[in-house]
């Protein structure tokens, strides 16, 4: 038997329509249409296993952003920053020496 998260996650209006619409742009990067859809998915009750194989991702990474978002609200759905050195090139810049017209 599944097991059920603890965190049921209810929005204020401002959030599901906040949510609703990042989760219908094509043109707002997959990563972020994807943590809304997991959570306007918990918000219907399911577990993060059927939540997982409806929007092909792994259980872990639904469990993730489920509990930061219901830490954090809306903030939790964002990236942090990382450790580590950052990238060394930008990606408009191309391949070391190569520009990026040529």
């Amino acid at each position: 038997m599944p097991r059920s998260s603890p965190y049921v996650i209810t929005l204020t209006p401002k959030e599901r329509s906040t949510l609703e619409a990042r989760a219908r742009q094509y043109t707002l990067s997959y990563r972020d249409v994807v943590r809304a859809k997991i959570v306007l998915l918990a918000t219907e009750g399911l577990e993060n296993k059927e939540i997982g194989e409806r929007l092909d991702i792994p259980r872990p990474v639904v469990s993730k952003w489920r509990k930061r978002f219901f830490r954090e609200r809306l903030a939790g759905l964002e990236d942090r920053s990382r450790r580590g050195r950052p990238s060394a090139f930008s990606p408009s810049s191309g391949r070391r020496g190569e520009s990026a017209g040529v």
